[in-house]
């Protein structure tokens, strides 16, 4: 169900210019062009074995930089509420955050919708330090029901282009 988009996350982090074209294809010049700065400073990105299992996410984001684990949510729908398994996993992503000081990201992708589809949102974990706790600051956290239970919201999420812009800056800038 998932693998679809997993892949076509991959090909965007990992500075593919028909994956960055095909995500951007309706977007804006200026969307395009942030998001096109993610070929210059590609990732190396590892589709976790057992995709979906405790704490490791969908996808393994790998520069010499930075380094967090990605899960990857696609629907419909602008909400996704979190229970049963996929409340294990985010549980489970945020333990791994915290163990092993990494900034665990959720990738949100709306389906049928025009412009920039993807949102990214942060896990939020105490301990980081360095380049993550900095880019920490800029990404925003899964929102909370009116009862405090983390869950995703399309429309909370930082838009891809943006994301990858902050990411891919050059250390310069």
């Amino acid at each position: 169900m998932g693998t679809t988009y997993e892949r076509e996350l991959r090909a965007v982090l990992a500075g593919e210019l028909k994956g960055v074209r095909a995500i951007t294809r309706s977007c804006t010049e200026v969307e395009r062009a942030r998001a096109m700065q993610v070929i210059q400073r590609p990732f190396l990105v590892v589709r976790a074995p057992g995709s979906g299992s405790e704490g490791t996410g969908d996808l393994l984001v790998l520069r010499g930089d930075m380094c967090f684990p990605i899960e990857v949510k696609s629907s419909k729908r602008d909400r996704i509420y979190l229970s049963g398994r996929t409340m294990a996993q985010y549980k489970a992503l945020k333990s791994t955050g915290e163990r092993c000081g990494l900034l665990p990201l959720y990738a949100f992708r709306l389906k049928g919708v025009r412009g920039d589809s993807w949102r990214v949102m942060k896990v939020d974990v105490e301990g980081l330090t360095g380049k993550l706790r900095h880019l920490s600051r800029s990404i925003p956290p899964l929102p909370l029901t009116r009862r405090g239970v983390p869950h995703l919201n399309w429309h909370e999420g930082m838009p891809m282009h943006r994301f990858l812009a902050l990411v891919c800056r050059s250390d310069g800038a």
